[in-house]
């Protein structure tokens, strides 16, 4: 049985001025202990609400339905205090922008050791140990010291490492991350992924990253699932989907990439045109006004998501296009 298994969950927001906005329709997958998935597409693709969703995190306007089971319990059918001691307990979130997750007005010691106290019932003492440790392994140098400071005292790194270590110490069982190296230069970004890569090796902990990134899921993931307008548009292991992406709108992700092969001065490829507004899709496929390899009734019917090949080369793509006459797809090149 899968450890974190999602079926069926939508996510919609009502409205005072008009119907309710679906922002997730019907999104589907599993994750395994010491697995690690990718989500990935572009900003408004639906990948941080479907989280939210997922861990009763939305906006008091939201309501997620549908299915979302850790070890067999439905975390959507949970009351808010059952809920409250599995978030930062067994699973742990770190956030895009860690100055909204650390409260600006306490040390990073009482944000650290709050959790510990409550979930696994430490002393005050036990608990700031236990934390100077997990700022150690992060690599925060003098973390005896930089305990009792406070977020604005630390970089933009240096913050999104104290998330990290919250979520190290607490040995979750599922971790995720969404965009962590946004914002961050490239040195930083590197020491990130592998504070990643580590809790996943010795740890075992089961990722799910939410990222824009197809390098960063490339370096860390073993498995893809590709998001477009709140659906999902593909499914695959990593590697099947950086080898031969099916749909079109993965092939122009990785196609989007910067490319050390490329042609001197040759220009990024992009996307033509902008994802739609959440709630203005039409009946048909939402990517195909920005195909360029869109059939008739890509504009009028909805495709639906249905497997490919099988196990352990089982994939799913929601696309009209016959996978012998689709896209050149020269992001696989």
């Amino acid at each position: 049985m899968a450890l974190l298994e999602v079926q069926d969950l939508s996510v919609r927001f009502e409205r005072r001025d008009g119907p309710p906005v679906k922002v997730v329709h019907d999104v589907s997958f599993s994750l395994d202990a010491g697995g690690t998935l990718g989500i990935v597409g572009e900003s408004g693709s639906g990948k941080s609400q479907t989280v939210m969703g997922l861990l009763g995190l939305l906006a008091s306007n939201g309501r997620a339905t549908g299915h979302a089971r850790l070890c067999g319990e439905n975390l959507l059918a949970m009351k808010p205090r059952a809920l409250n001691r599995i978030r930062g307990d067994r699973v742990a979130i770190i956030f895009q922008d860690p100055m909204t997750s650390l409260n600006p007005f306490l040390t990073i010691e009482r944000q650290m050791t709050e959790a510990l106290q409550l979930h696994r019932k430490l002393t005050r003492r036990a608990a700031r140990r236990r934390a100077i440790e997990a700022l150690e392994r992060v690599r925060i140098p003098d973390a005896v010291r930089r305990i009792g400071m406070y977020p604005h005292e630390f970089s933009g790194g240096m913050r999104q490492r104290v998330l990290i270590a919250a979520a190290l110490m607490m040995e979750p069982d599922v971790l995720i991350a969404d965009e962590p190296t946004t914002a961050l230069d490239v040195t930083v970004q590197a020491q990130i992924m592998a504070l990643l890569r580590e809790m996943n090796r010795d740890h075992g902990t089961a990722i799910l990253l939410i990222t824009h990134d197809m390098g960063v899921v490339a370096e860390l993931c073993d498995d893809v699932m590709v998001m477009y307008a709140g659906r999902t548009v593909e499914k695959a292991s990593a590697r099947n989907l950086f080898v031969h992406p099916l749909h079109p709108y993965t092939a122009g992700l990785l196609g989007a990439r910067p490319r050390l092969d490329a042609p001197g001065g040759a220009p990024l490829r992009t996307i033509p045109g902008n994802p739609p507004l959440p709630g203005s899709g039409g009946a048909g496929c939402a990517f195909a006004p920005r195909c360029a390899a869109a059939l008739e009734r890509c504009h009028t019917q909805m495709p639906p998501l249905e497997s490919i090949g099988a196990p352990p080369h089982l994939r799913s793509r929601a696309c009209h296009l016959p996978i012998s006459d689709s896209v050149e797809l020269e992001a696989s090149a």
